[in-house]
């Protein structure tokens, strides 16, 4: 039986206080407003009797003596083949101009897959990015975020990969989003012919950051009905640290003590719960994450960066319109390399990298003016050549062809037994 109640005790924010019993966390419930309109709102949190609720679109237009109507299930969203390449907001609404979705109404923010019936990931998702396929790997099932600044093209680098991968199904959830931001997830779609297959849950920096905590839930909702239904699904997130800013504000308008940074101390959890959606089901599809989040003056230790390292796979970092083979990590890419790629592809890729870091060397021994010796210079153009034709991230060529173009750039730099790679490697893969 539904409760009704018709004194809101206080407004703030986003936020209202009603009086009422009986009710439970993450419960929806119906505004009825003077003028007849209605307003959604779920519970956030309950002390005794005293109840708060997140207003979905903000509390404009509500007034004290409105009725609070409590629906006894949580928020839920359509879920079906009518959802392909459609355009939604945090709270499930379309924003394409198109009508409601129709599907099976499914709970958002249930918990993560059962461990029983998780696969360990083997199977690498190519991207035709050298700077991932050959040094470190994306693994289906994986969850990886991009670690960045504002300003860097990360969006950009989202779409190459949701352009490149061979997932089923694409589901985008974006929080933050500028119209351009948005706009150009639409022309990529349209343009890359994936729009058909992608779903985009959006909430826009102008919106309420109550909607901006909903969005990601909307879409991992949905991509694991899709995964259970046989399907290999692509999340992309974007950004986490708008994710847990609105979950801060959001904290402090209810008064909670702040732990780092004046984050809460639920960051971590709300984080996990989130990233945790990542899986590989045995039999069925599976759901590989990959999540942008932006670090404030480029720190690192900055709580969300921070928390979501413990929690992920390893991460891309992506500095000066490059992935940085120094920064970037992925934990999962032992289980491919070598196993379902080349055998040349483990022993090339760390031979490559150590000639950069040394190549980077020799670069500060140019800059503070000491004598560069012959293998100086070698390793100085090496540097360029390698920054140009792998490093740049409109480069676009099969994980095979960027092998092959690593032992053509080790050969047109270096003789063979200056490159530190097995003989038996370097006697099969060397040019000529």
């Amino acid at each position: 039986m539904k409760k009704i109640y018709d004194r809101i005790k206080d407004m703030r924010g986003n936020l209202i206080t009603v009086i009422a019993e009986g009710v439970s966390l993450n419960e929806l419930a119906r505004i009825e407003t003077k003028d007849g309109g209605f307003i959604y709102a779920s519970v956030l949190r309950f002390e005794g009797d005293l109840v708060t609720l997140q207003v979905f679109g903000g509390t404009r237009g509500i007034s004290t003596g409105d009725k609070v109507i409590f629906l006894k299930r949580e928020m839920e969203v359509s879920c079906g083949d009518a959802l392909l390449g459609r355009r939604l907001n945090g709270r499930g609404a379309p924003i394409d101009g198109g009508p409601e979705v129709l599907g099976e109404k499914i709970a958002i923010g249930q918990p993560s897959f059962n461990p029983i019936h998780r696969m360990i990931p083997r199977e690498m998702v190519r991207t035709n990015i050298p700077m991932i396929d050959v040094f470190n790997c994306l693994v289906k099932s994986q969850k990886i975020p991009i670690f960045s600044v504002a300003g860097e093209p990360y969006n950009k680098l989202l779409m190459r990969i949701a352009n490149q991968t061979d997932a089923d199904i694409i589901v985008i959830a974006g929080m933050g989003l500028t119209f351009a931001d948005y706009q150009a997830f639409i022309d990529n779609a349209e343009q890359s012919g994936s729009l058909g297959k992608t779903v985009m849950f959006i909430h826009r920096a102008t919106d309420p950051p109550v909607e901006c905590l909903l969005a990601p839930d909307m879409a991992l909702a949905c991509a694991e009905r899709f995964a259970t239904s046989g399907k290999n699904v692509l999340v992309l997130l974007t950004d986490m640290t708008a994710f847990a800013d609105a979950i801060k504000e959001i904290s402090i308008t209810m008064d909670q003590i702040p732990s780092n940074r004046g984050y809460p101390g639920s960051l971590y959890s709300d984080l996990a719960s989130r990233y945790e959606k990542a899986v590989d089901i045995d039999k069925s599809g599976s759901i590989t994450l990959v999540s942008v989040t932006t670090m404030p003056g480029d720190d690192v230790t900055h709580p969300v960066p921070d928390n979501t390292g413990y929690i992920t796979e390893g991460q891309f970092y992506l500095h000066g319109g490059k992935i940085d083979p120094f920064g970037s990590l992925s934990r999962l890419k032992q289980q491919v390399i070598g196993k379902v790629t080349r055998e040349d592809h483990g022993d090339l890729a760390n031979g490559l990298v150590r000639l950069y870091a040394d190549s980077k060397k020799a670069k500060e021994r140019e800059a503070m003016g000491f004598k560069l010796s012959r293998w100086d210079e070698k390793l100085l153009h090496y540097g360029q050549t390698f920054e140009k034709k792998m490093m740049d991230l409109e480069v676009n060529m099969t994980l095979e062809e960027a092998l092959n173009l690593g032992w053509q750039l080790l050969a047109e730099n270096f003789q063979r037994h200056e490159v530190g790679i097995k003989h038996s490697l370097v006697d099969k893969y060397w040019p000529g």
